[in-house]
């Protein structure tokens, strides 16, 4: 067994609220509502692709097409959280089912499940600690890094962290190209489980160019893989890059502390949280990972500290596009606009 390093290694030990242990009822895998997640899933994604290779070969406007493709990259969000759930263990009680699901819809969303699985249990391990930046988060500088930067390190974290890049091209890169290559600190599985997954990956493509036609397959892939990377980019800067955000150094860091203001309770409209399979409910999630996307909203709506933290708005999270470096002095993120009224550093 390879677990997930759900805490950090080394650090400050924190008492868990008395409030802890009532969430642990909601981590138990529930296979009915596994299955249906998979068939309410997966049929509407399977049936739009069979719709749109159709109205492609019937020479139908492509500008319907690509108007499916977007509710086919609703559903492909989800197809994420569903390999995100596998990845923590939490989607069927079985391992070797996780394994199973997650290394298919790993192949869906261009993602290896084994190399991904590791880099983001390094991300809970590690998420607000100033001192351990760099797997599996956004870049953020703080504002004496920034200041202590070469122009050209500037210029390419201003580049990175424009939204036009960021939430434009910059996912579809992470997803079709960085993703076909081993993560940091991979171990040989990880590093097999990527190869697997491109070797999967190009099996379809071959598969596609001697039925459908490879032309067909990329006028409808490329604009789904677009609409799903850039809103699951957006979904992760907004769950750790807000208002109010907890970040501290590692001296200080405190896992539950960051669970709770750490990361967003991003309150969306019925129909885009399921499409986004409940991961707007992140505080909760990080509180508890073994969580399944199915039962958060009933963790949430049951452990009153967990349904007060205030929560971020579809509005509201607009506002998180200005916020670029982390202000240690004021512990708070700010904007590149108001750097120069912040004091220098003695």
């Amino acid at each position: 067994m390879h677990p997930i390093p759900h805490a950090p290694a080394r650090g400050p030990a924190r008492a868990k609220p008395d409030w802890y242990p009532a969430t642990a009822k909601y981590g138990k895998p529930d296979i009915r509502r596994a299955t249906w997640q998979i068939i309410d899933t997966m049929v509407p994604y399977a049936g739009l692709w069979a719709l749109m290779i159709l109205m492609i070969r019937n020479g139908s406007p492509y500008w319907m097409t690509l108007a499916l493709a977007v509710l086919a990259g609703g559903l492909l969000v989800r197809i994420f959280i569903l390999f995100h759930d596998c990845c923590h263990g939490s989607f069927f009680a079985s391992r070797r089912a996780n394994t199973l699901m997650g290394f298919v819809t790993g192949i869906l969303v261009f993602t290896a499940f084994e190399d991904w699985r590791r880099a983001h249990g390094r991300h809970h391990a590690t998420f607000g600690d100033l001192d351990r930046r760099g797997t599996g988060d956004i870049w953020t500088m703080t504002v004496a890094e920034y200041r202590a930067a070469s122009l050209r390190k500037r210029f390419a974290y201003r580049f990175f962290r424009n939204p036009l890049v960021l939430f434009g091209p910059g996912p579809l890169i992470l997803f079709l190209v960085l993703n076909r290559f081993p993560t940091a600190g991979a171990r040989r599985r990880d590093r097999i489980s990527v190869l697997l997954t491109d070797l999967a990956i190009l099996a379809v493509l071959l598969l596609a160019g001697l039925t459908i036609g490879l032309r067909t397959y990329l006028l409808i892939q490329l604009p789904i893989i677009l609409v799903a990377s850039c809103a699951g980019m957006w979904l992760f800067y907004v769950q750790h890059q807000f208002e109010g955000v907890y970040w501290a150094r590692h001296e200080n860091w405190d896992p539950m502390r960051v669970a709770l203001e750490g990361s967003s309770y991003y309150r969306l409209p019925k129909v885009l949280q399921w499409f986004t399979g409940n991961i707007g409910l992140h505080h909760v999630h990080h509180v508890r990972p073994r969580i399944p996307n199915y039962h958060l909203q009933q963790c949430c709506d049951g452990i009153p500290a967990l349904k007060a933290v205030q929560p971020l708005t579809l509005r509201g999270s607009l506002k998180c596009l200005k916020l670029n470096l982390w202000d240690e002095a004021k512990q708070r993120l700010v904007s590149f606009r108001t750097l120069k009224s912040l004091p220098q550093a003695v």
